[in-house]
């Protein structure tokens, strides 16, 4: 009797899990496909920092001020390719961000110059991250308001199994040759781009182009009051959140003693959990929690994650429970926050929107390690951690207001 209700427990879960996937259109699976390649080779950025310190013997504040400059570049750039998508389609805006992003990864990897390595920086930033806004723009013309939050989700999950192999790939060969890492990024854009050209066909641009000239935004996105708020509030969550990709890998490295190996074990942990389980949770969550409740708690997990290093002194162990609960906060929020921006839009609009949250970002960026690296270097990674916990409960309450109203 047990063993058939664990059965037909299992079949239904099983089958809830394959439903989650149903009702996206063929277009969507491909940008996955793109997105994928693109991200397998995203090796790069998670050791930027312990690259410049480890490698070079840039201080960890110097170290900061590179990746501030990527978040500045990936301001700019995010806002042209924002206008830019509007006005001559998203399609056109990915191949170019793709092919020749891939070019600067390779030769920023030939710099050893720290001033030259802040230069273009912050140009190939403005290159690279010209992509998000007409990658999301392409997500919204291609899903609909009933499969959007699981479209959003989808390309995640392509970007999060990219991220899990590239991030635990990039372990390994960054204890190996950190040279690699930039050759391995570089091409995986370029090969990203070909495939774009080649499964998604422009079908767009034209009719993009043609709609922006007879149908000129009437309003400026900045007049949308709500969306203002949101952002102000977002800058401070995601500000919170990129101490993943900057501060806490060096935190690992020189307060835990762990090696590059197991901070990239710990990367990969956060994709593949994501891609495990994320469709499946959206998908529950669509029918039984409304927005208020998804983000509310998604940011409580990431309050939590940081009060255990505030805490403890984490094992190994410890850390891949606070890299889980960051992970559920991923999980219950990010698609929320998408959705809730997302449909705001049109046709005529949507580029600049995204550019907008792109551009949040970007200074979430730019903000988030510098300012982090700052305290941690002269406060101490405990007052550091102290800080994110807190802020992530404020933009926890005020995500809950905001989304009520």
């Amino acid at each position: 009797m047990l063993h058939t209700f664990a059965c037909s427990m299992f079949a239904n879960a099983v089958r809830f899990y394959f439903n989650s996937y149903k009702g996206l259109n063929r277009d969507i699976w491909l940008l996955a496909v793109v997105n994928l390649i693109n991200r397998c080779g995203t090796m790069v950025i998670p050791f930027l920092m312990l690259y410049l310190t480890s490698q070079l013997g840039v201080s960890l504040s110097k170290a900061g001020v590179v990746m501030s400059l990527w978040g500045v570049g990936a301001f700019i750039g995010s806002y042209i390719g924002g206008k830019l998508t509007d006005r001559i389609g998203f399609h056109k805006i990915q191949l170019f961000s793709l092919f020749a992003g891939g070019v600067g990864f390779i030769i920023l990897g030939q710099l050893k110059s720290y001033y030259a390595i802040c230069v273009f920086t912050f140009i190939l930033a403005m290159i690279n991250e010209a992509f998000r806004p007409a990658n999301s723009a392409a997500m919204g013309k291609y899903s609909n308001e009933e499969n959007r939050m699981r479209s959003f989700t989808l390309m995640r999950l392509s970007f999060n199994l990219g991220w899990a192999l590239g991030a635990g790939l990039g372990g390994f060969v960054a204890h190996q040759s950190y040279q690699l890492l930039f050759w391995i990024d570089g091409i995986t854009n370029i090969l990203a781009a070909i495939m774009l050209w080649w499964l998604l066909p422009d079908k767009y641009s034209a009719e993009q182009a043609a709609k922006h000239k007879e149908i000129p935004v009437k309003v400026s996105v900045w007049s949308d009051k709500v969306f203002v708020r949101f952002i102000l509030i977002s800058v401070i969550y995601l500000g919170c959140f990129v101490q993943l990709f900057t501060n806490l890998p060096v935190y690992f490295k020189n307060e835990l003693q762990l090696d590059e190996n197991y901070i990239g074990y710990l990367s990969s942990w956060n994709g593949i959990l994501i891609v495990i389980a994320e469709m499946a949770l959206i998908y529950w969550m669509e029918r039984n929690w409304s927005q208020q409740r998804a983000i509310v708690v998604g940011v409580l997990f990431h309050v939590l994650a940081y009060l255990m290093l505030v805490l403890f002194k984490l094992s190994f162990v410890g850390a891949v429970v606070m890299i889980t609960f960051i992970t559920l906060s991923e999980m219950f929020s990010f698609s929320v926050l998408v959705n809730f921006w997302m449909k705001r839009t049109d046709d005529t609009n949507r580029g600049q929107y995204a550019a907008i949250w792109t551009m949040v970002w970007a200074t979430s960026q730019t903000a988030g390690p510098f300012l982090g690296s700052l305290v941690a270097e002269y406060g101490g990674f405990t007052l550091l951690w102290s800080l994110v916990a807190a802020l992530s409960l404020l933009s926890t309450i005020l995500y809950a207001r905001l989304i009520r109203n």
